[in-house]
């Protein structure tokens, strides 16, 4: 069974249960829970005979031979006590609770949907792609919120063919959510080196990706989409480091871990300010920022996402690389901005960004950018020497339905990044194009005035004011030429992305004159 029939029978017994009230996310848990135990159980049968990380009272045959009431208090109880247990168990099952209405609907999913398929000896690609189809229909659920812990696989997939992972590097996700960027580089390395050794491919399984979440249900989504692919220590005995868990649970920003990483890829959480909401005498409502305050950090904010460019450079080891999705403010904003700013292209190689278009996150309001930069060594004179820019925005309209973002729309970025030999590129805009300048400059594109790539020198990037990174310079078609419009269904969806961004500084605005304005910003919280 391919993984399109496997999503397929499971997304429709999930509209069943959606009549009993439970949600997508809900569900995805559910799923989470059960697979485990049956993978478990699979691996402690001939050709495995692994020991099961699982007591035998709480297994998955236990659960087999159970029906009506009796399954229900069975399966309470058992994730009850896997939830106490450490490593993965403790992982998958903590906080784990039984949200089914029905024993009958509970066993069906048992006995027909799940111990009907053999998971263990099925591909990982098929399994894993099977997982990540459930998670991408749960994020489409705008309702529940997952959404925001979804990066689109297409360009997931282009930012690693641009960095180009290799064996033997260890690669991290501060902010993992359910475990994108780690798959990715995971699936680009086996597919780009086919000849490892068993060395390499045990330190791939086991030792190679390392990833932080913040939200415990997410982080269990995470290292359940890791496991089906193959990733982490459930494929290994303890002594070929079955021990090790490639996720942590918690606040990757709270402190510097120590751990350094030869690449970053992450998309933090989108959300301007951190704050705590604080409920005073009276049930007066007020916001208190928490900033991160770090003796490696170069500046002190409560801007989640200039804080997240701080801790990566961090992560990284001398040499390392970087790819982070960030919103535009952190491309202009001033003060902590400005300075995280200058200081990332004094003591980085920031070479390339990537203007993101709008309509490809589920987060409404967000317009987005890629930013890559290498670590290096302590040096008097900068480290950016050009930053390279991809305008994917300008002229460009995706939407979440009726035009999505397909991996060949960024085929030109990744041909103009040029992986191979990056510090070997061109430009294809230019001022005045020539018939010569027209012709084929190594990258198999030409150089006009609709080109999307061009670079920035050092001194061009720190002259301009606040040493702003919001650069762009193709002419919007849609204000000169009517006939150039969009679709009326893509204007309209712009339009909502850009007074959700309105709203969203408004609402930044509001936060930030004082504890005074608690209810007030209370209000219209709760007007959303």
């Amino acid at each position: 069974m391919n993984s399109a029939s496997i999503v397929q029978k499971l997304w429709n017994y999930c509209n069943v249960l959606r009549d009993d009230g439970m949600s997508y996310g809900d569900y995805v848990e559910q799923l989470t829970y059960l697979l485990f135990l049956k993978m478990a159980d699979e691996r402690c049968k001939p050709p495995y005979n692994q020991p099961s990380p699982v007591p035998k009272s709480h297994d998955w045959a236990s659960l087999l031979w159970r029906d009506g009431d009796e399954l229900f208090d069975h399966y309470r109880h058992t994730l009850e006590e896997l939830g106490r247990q450490k490593g993965l168990l403790g992982l998958i099952f903590t906080k784990s609770q039984n949200k089914f209405q029905d024993p009958a609907k509970l066993r069906r999913l048992i006995v027909d949907l799940i111990d009907k398929e053999t998971w263990v000896s099925m591909s990982a690609d098929v399994k894993g792609d099977a997982y990540e189809g459930l998670l991408e229909k749960n994020a489409q659920d705008t309702k529940s919120g997952a959404g925001q812990y979804f990066t689109p696989r297409p360009l997931i997939q282009a930012i690693v063919d641009a960095m180009a992972p290799r064996p033997g590097e260890t690669i991290c996700d501060p902010a993992c959510g359910t475990g994108g960027f780690l798959l990715a580089a995971h699936d680009y390395v086996v597919k780009h080196y086919p000849n490892m050794t068993s060395a390499e491919k045990k330190k791939l399984r086991g030792e190679s990706f390392k990833g932080w979440e913040l939200v415990q249900a997410t982080a269990r989504l995470c290292a359940m989409n890791m496991l089906l692919h193959g990733i982490g220590s459930q494929g290994l005995s303890r002594a070929e480091g079955g021990n090790l868990e490639p996720i942590a649970v918690g606040d990757s920003l709270a402190a510097d871990p120590g751990e350094r990483f030869d690449v970053v890829l992450t998309n933090p959480p989108f959300g301007k300010k951190s704050s705590t909401t604080i409920v005073g005498e009276e049930g007066k409502v007020s916001k208190e920022r928490d900033t991160v305050e770090r003796d490696d950090f170069w500046a002190t904010t409560s801007n989640k996402q200039l804080n997240f460019v701080q801790h990566v450079k961090t992560l990284l080891k001398q040499n390392g690389r970087a790819a982070l999705v960030l919103p535009d403010n952190v491309l202009f904003e001033g003060g902590a901005g400005e300075t995280i700013r200058r200081k990332l292209l004094h003591d980085c190689d920031v070479h390339t960004l990537l203007r993101l278009p709008t309509g490809l996150f589920y987060a409404q309001g967000v317009k987005a950018n890629v930013l890559f930069f290498d670590k290096k060594p302590a040096a008097e004179t900068p480290c950016t020497r050009k930053l390279w820019i991809y305008d994917l925005r300008t002229n460009m309209h995706f939407t979440l339905k009726t035009s999505t973002l397909k991996r060949e729309d960024l085929d030109e970025f990744v041909q103009c990044y040029h992986p191979e030999n990056r510090h070997d590129r061109k430009p294809t805009w230019g001022q005045d194009p020539s018939p010569s300048s027209l012709a084929s400059l190594g990258t198999g594109l030409g150089m006009t005035q609709e080109g999307r790539w061009r670079a920035y020198d050092y001194e061009e990037l720190i002259s301009r004011d606040k040493a702003s990174l919001d650069i762009f310079w193709l002419k919007d078609e849609s204000l000169s030429d009517s006939d150039n419009l969009p679709a009326p269904e893509v204007i309209a969806a712009e339009i909502v992305e850009d007074l959700e961004a309105a709203l969203e500084q408004f609402r930044e605005i509001l936060a930030d004159m004082g504890p005074e304005m608690g209810p007030e910003l209370a209000e219209v919280e709760s007007q959303r």
